[in-house]
């Protein structure tokens, strides 16, 4: 969800269970990412469990792991550009292999991986102090405002 023109989502999440899968890089932006989506998930009342794995290059695998177990997952990562293709190999694979547990498993993926130019792109986003948006809190309440859709359309046998 973009900052512009963003919904307004009232949620109550009381009944569900989120994992929030976080990348280990740039320990400031992450701080405040998963912050932003503890944040949200309490303000919606939904229990969350939070795993770190190194990078977001690693996020789709645990999130693959972790659909069975919850009602959602939100994936977290901060991918900054360098000097060297390895930014659009590692957006790309995230972006996709995000895209396709949720689809294989019919399980939302709220998506919070920032891909930034600079670092100063991603504190902006962070939903730190002094910053204009908050990432984390968006992924998480796009996850928990999904969930809540689809409860109402139980999974049947592909």
């Amino acid at each position: 969800m973009a900052h512009f023109g963003a919904p307004d989502i009232s949620l109550d999440a009381r009944d569900l269970s989120v994992a929030i899968v976080a990348a280990s890089w740039h320990t400031q932006i992450m701080d405040g990412l998963v912050a932003g989506a503890q944040r949200a998930a309490e303000e919606a009342g939904a229990q969350t469990t939070l795993i770190r794995v190194p990078g977001s290059f690693e996020l789709p695998v645990a999130a693959a792991r972790l659909v069975p177990h919850f009602d959602a997952v939100v994936a977290l990562g901060v991918v900054i550009r360098g000097g060297t293709p390895h930014f659009d190999y590692v957006c790309q694979a995230a972006t996709d292999g995000l895209n396709r547990v949720a689809i294989d498993s019919r399980t939302p993926v709220g998506f919070g991986v920032l891909t930034c130019d600079t670092e100063e792109q991603g504190l902006d986003r962070a939903g730190l102090e002094g910053s204009r948006e908050d990432k984390g809190h968006e992924a998480m309440t796009a996850a928990l405002a999904t969930a809540q859709v689809l409860a109402d359309y139980p999974l049947t046998q592909a």
